[in-house]
């Protein structure tokens, strides 16, 4: 693998945002945690992000040996799909999943058949390639409340299952901050305006919970944290505004479901709906674009969204 060079994001408190040029720039970060020397990755991008990474640890003036942790707050393959190569190539480095998620690092047929199903055999192996496995014995359970230490710097999982059963988010105390992969939805710097940052739930199949997804950001927020580190993208504040934002997003997605659930070209009605209550939503936070660069963005949002809502729908 030849190492390539990353668009890296420097935050205060030894913390990097990698761009792990997954589907398109700046949709999906992999955090990297550096303290006195030791390093800790949050979430991973696939398997072609893995030489950003190594290539950022060189840029940190780590070696790979430094790296004591990859937390992978949930295993759905742009957030851990890379994972067992990275770990190939990091010695020392122990896998923190939550317990839900563990068999399927250990065995990832499944969640390659899960993959598949969503996006077809052929697309899941050029978006993905194949996934590593990663042996138990590198694996700890991220248990509901677990600390870890990186070099003295205290960090925690919590279970925040709304999005997925398998998800985790991480509290730092030391930044102020929680790594949230996708329990406190996605905002997109390109969507930032004068009011700030725009964020929106993510419903992507199989596990979306209304209820739980709502707790989510309750317990996240009671870590009253100053920043949260999105997977889709990065550092985000202001958080009691975007906390609300949430649970009106939540609330909206639930309401389009609802009252698309019979309609003839269900599919075809849910993406017009989640689409036009995104422009809606952009219009009034100022994002001064047309359409079709509205589309380009958060097309791929819309399309997973409405899968994960189909499969909420089907189940209820």
């Amino acid at each position: 693998m030849t190492d390539r060079h990353p668009h890296i994001t420097t935050f205060d408190c030894g913390i990097s945002a990698i761009d792990t040029e997954y589907a398109r720039p700046m949709q999906d970060a992999s955090h990297l945690i550096v303290e006195g020397g030791r390093g800790a990755f949050v979430d991973t991008g696939v398997n072609n992000s893995v030489p950003l990474l190594m290539a950022a640890l060189q840029q940190r003036d780590l070696d790979p040996g430094d790296v004591d942790y990859v937390f992978l707050t949930h295993i759905h393959l742009d957030h851990a799909g890379g994972a067992g190569q990275l770990l190939q190539r990091l010695p020392n480095a122990r896998c923190v999943v939550h317990p839900r998620g563990a068999p399927h690092m250990i065995d990832p047929a499944k969640l390659i058949a899960g993959t598949e199903a969503v996006y077809g055999k052929q697309q899941t192996q050029e978006m993905y390639g194949t996934i590593q496995a990663i042996d138990a014995e590198r694996i700890d359970i991220a248990e509901d409340g677990q600390r870890y230490e990186l070099n003295g710097r205290e960090l925690q999982t919590f279970h925040t299952e709304g999005h997925a059963r398998h998800h985790y988010c991480l509290s730092d105390p030391t930044s102020k901050g929680v790594f949230t992969g996708d329990s406190f939805g996605v905002s997109y710097r390109e969507l930032d305006t004068a009011a700030g940052e725009f964020i929106f739930p993510t419903t992507t199949p199989v596990h979306f919970d209304p209820e739980e997804a709502h707790k989510s950001v309750d317990r996240i927020m009671s870590y009253e944290p100053e920043h949260v580190y999105l997977t889709h993208y990065s550092q985000v504040g202001n958080l009691d505004k975007l906390a609300a934002d949430m649970h009106q997003g939540i609330d909206a997605l639930v309401a389009i479901a609802r009252a698309n659930a019979n309609a003839e070209e269900r599919t075809e009605a849910l993406q017009n709906a989640i689409f036009e209550h995104f422009v809606a939503g952009l219009t009034d936070h100022g994002f001064k674009a047309d359409r079709d660069t509205m589309w380009s963005i958060l097309n791929i949002d819309v399309k997973l969204n409405t899968q994960g809502i189909e499969v909420w729908l089907d189940r209820n």
